[in-house]
């Protein structure tokens, strides 16, 4: 009888439960919370919640383990079905999917069938300012090397200043892996924070005047000299045309953002690829966002999370997209001090991604100090034109650190 309860015991995982077991929980309970409840980027938080809750279950082994227990002597690799018997499905699907850095690129076609670039194309000088809100990358990554972390590591955790879930997913992997976890969950927290931070750099950096610039009224006061005639052939011709110069100035940013132009290059097409749009930011995005939510998650075991480094992630990740957000901000604050018309500063503010949120959170600041000013359709051509200037720093810092 002795033995009987002594087997239950050791079939069960009670004893294996410690404190660090505890509070990744309530890091998993407190995601999932985000997502479900505050509706938080849910898409995303929902599987990277449940994905931390897996990888911490005691005996569960679906934590993702560190590419050192995938590494034989001789300098080879175990191959996918060793690394799914002897590690299990998690880690197969980690280093078939994520490792070789297969889905932000597929996740980026889908966003790229989503995007519009004709507020961009229609307002050309306003895409500037997504490069202007890449500040936050750039000097972040400095401060993150004088306070300890390695050039690889600053690089992953500069570029969550590019408010892009994906990119930021995709830059660590190339970079620093074992810190795929925290910059993951601090990229999309701050994302899903976005109502927040944007205001908050918003009312530090500008006047009450700034924020009234009347986007319409600059337009009537000094009409545009030059308008495309013929757009829907602009909006095709431009992914192609941009891709080619990306890819030949900058190799390395053309996996996220070749795939970016080719979802909208089938989206712009029309009638004749619709199906091509339809699955690739449909059931393709939605079923990479579902592997990449839980594989991310998985990662973040309490070995690699409770850490003095996540701390550092944390702090640096908010500074970086605090940074971006007042980059773009000074930058339309300093080419309003040349040009007689204006430009409501809140439309650099959403020089970084995070499509379409930023936009939006910038359209509604405007409104409450003059509620005709909508300045929604000038704030998406410095947004998307973000999503292209994060892609971009994402392959220069890959190019120099990789």
């Amino acid at each position: 009888m002795g033995d009987i309860f002594t087997g239950l015991s050791e079939m069960t995982a009670f004893g294996a439960i410690d404190f660090k077991t505890v509070v990744m929980w309530i890091i998993a309970f407190v995601l999932l919370y985000l997502g479900i409840r505050k509706q938080y980027e849910p898409l995303l938080l929902v599987p990277i919640g449940f994905g931390v809750l897996l990888a911490n279950l005691p005996g569960a082994g679906l934590g993702i383990v560190d590419a050192s227990a995938v590494h034989y002597e001789d300098g080879t690799y175990m191959n996918l079905l060793e690394i799914a018997n002897e590690y299990g499905i998690m880690n197969f699907l980690y280093y078939a999917l994520i490792k070789t850095g297969l889905l932000p690129p597929i996740i980026f076609m889908g966003v790229g069938a989503l995007t519009d670039f004709g507020p961009m194309l229609r307002n050309l000088k306003l895409s500037f300012f997504g490069g202007a809100a890449q500040l936050g990358i750039f000097s972040v990554l400095i401060g993150a090397v004088l306070i300890g972390f390695n050039l690889n590591e600053a690089g992953s955790l500069a570029i969550i200043g590019g408010a892009d879930g994906p990119t930021a997913i995709y830059t660590t992997i190339k970079l620093a892996p074992h810190l795929l976890g925290p910059i993951a969950i601090a990229a999309y927290s701050y994302m899903a924070l976005v109502p927040v931070i944007i205001p908050l750099v918003a009312k530090l950096l500008m006047t009450e005047n700034e924020f009234k610039i009347h986007m319409r009224h600059m337009d009537e006061l000094y009409p545009p000299k030059h308008a495309i005639k013929h757009l829907k052939v602009v909006k095709i011709v431009f992914p192609i045309v941009l891709g080619v110069v990306v890819a030949v100035f900058v190799p390395s940013s053309a996996p996220l953002l070749g795939m970016l132009l080719f979802g909208n290059l089938v989206k712009e097409i029309g009638t004749s690829t619709s199906r091509l749009a339809e699955a690739a930011s449909g059931p393709i995005m939605n079923t990479a966002t579902i592997f990449l939510g839980l594989c991310v998650g998985a990662t973040m075991t309490a070995e690699v999370f409770l850490s003095p480094q996540t701390l550092g992630i944390v702090v640096g990740g908010f500074l970086a997209f605090a940074i971006s957000v007042a980059g773009g901000i000074l930058g339309a604050k300093v080419y309003n001090m040349f040009s007689n018309k204006k430009i409501n500063p809140l439309i650099g503010a959403t020089g970084l991604s995070a499509v379409p949120m930023a936009s939006r959170v910038a359209n509604e600041m405007a409104l409450k100090y003059d509620k005709s000013n909508h300045i929604l359709q000038y704030c998406m051509a410095s947004n998307v034109s973000g999503v292209i200037g994060s892609a971009i720093a994402a392959g220069v810092l890959i190019s120099f650190l990789a």
